[in-house]
């Protein structure tokens, strides 16, 4: 990996800034990667001698030779000490930190880009149309084969690895935006990111939509209708793929290693059990962009903001995982 990894810092009135720092100064050592942080540098510079953490921190000139971390702030102006939580500037310059960075990888000027929370209803009211850092990128790398998976594991490091078929929609929604061809997408993208990883198998499990995954059209008629054909479609192509299966039992096998990743159909359905196993150490990786994205499994937590409390553990998984596939990438 010879570009920097690129850290953009979120959200300022939350705890990005704040993980995203006392993550890097952990995985520092040892380590010879550079980085390019995207935000605020004074206020990077005060988080840094209020935590104590010694980055060897410099604004970003006309290379990265010499820096080990470097940062840059492409938003117009700095931003105040004292701004309230989901201020509309501090949402504002995460957006702009969020474009910077992408554009900078579709540059090629970075290896990956690691994305600290932001708050989408403090963006929406400060004028900018926001669903969720993952549809921005989409939308703005022009990639409409896209895909949310999370990763965690547990203290004895079980892992679940789940794609999404659906995102952030409202539940009412989610039956009428799925599709055979978006599932069989999915199913492809949670492959390709087995093979990725460079897991010796890369067994796939899809979720049934409905109770019992269906119980063969008596709770709906999307498993036999859309996910069952999907999940043939996937075999016809040579993947290891099962399903639909119902999803109140797929995590129990999946959890015990009988699959690598789970496809399932919306949001809570997948987070709810990622979340359980591996709150800490859960990451977003975003599957099919022309550029490596990951970020931290939680949000902004506006209520522990400037305490120096906040974990970063999530951003170090972020992190590595980030540098570990850009280095399988060369």
């Amino acid at each position: 990996m010879s570009a920097p990894l690129g850290i953009a810092l979120g959200d300022l009135t939350g705890i990005g800034p704040e993980v995203a720092l006392k993550a890097l100064a952990a995985e520092l050592p040892g380590d010879d990667t550079r980085y390019l942080l995207i935000g605020d540098a004074d206020h990077a510079a005060r988080l840094n001698r209020q935590l104590g953490l010694g980055l060897p921190l410099q604004p970003l000139g006309g290379g990265f030779a010499d820096a080990r971390v470097a940062i840059v702030n492409p938003f117009p102006s700095a931003l105040p000490p004292d701004l309230a939580p989901g201020a509309p500037a501090a949402a504002l310059a995460a957006v702009a930190w969020l474009r910077n960075g992408a554009e900078r990888c579709l540059r090629g000027e970075l290896a990956a880009l690691v994305t600290a929370p932001v708050n989408k209803h403090a963006i929406v009211r400060a004028g900018q149309p926001f669903v969720g850092q993952t549809e921005f990128l989409s939308q703005l790398a022009g990639a409409d084969r896209t895909a949310m998976m999370l990763l965690g594991h547990d203290d004895r490091e079980r892992w679940l690895r789940v794609a999404l078929a659906t995102t952030h929609l409202p539940l009412r929604q989610v039956a009428d935006s799925l599709s055979a061809a978006k599932i069989e997408t999915v199913i492809e993208l949670a492959a390709q990111a087995c093979r990725d990883l460079a897991l010796p198998r890369a067994r796939v499990a899809v979720c049934g939509l409905n109770p019992h995954a269906g119980e063969g059209g008596e709770f709906g008629t999307e498993d036999e209708d859309l996910i069952a054909p999907a999940v043939r479609a996937a075999q016809r192509r040579g993947l290891d793929v099962a399903g639909p299966l119902p999803a109140d039992t797929l995590f129990h096998h999946a959890y015990r290693g009988d699959y690598e990743a789970v496809v399932a159909m919306y949001h809570d359905q997948g987070l709810g059990p990622l979340k359980m196993i591996g709150f800490a150490s859960g990451v977003n990786w975003t599957l099919g962009l022309p550029f490596l994205r990951t970020s931290p499994d939680h949000g902004t937590a506006y209520d522990i903001a400037g305490q120096g409390k906040a974990d970063p553990s999530s951003m170090r998984a972020a992190i590595r995982l980030a540098r570990q596939l850009a280095r399988a990438r060369g």
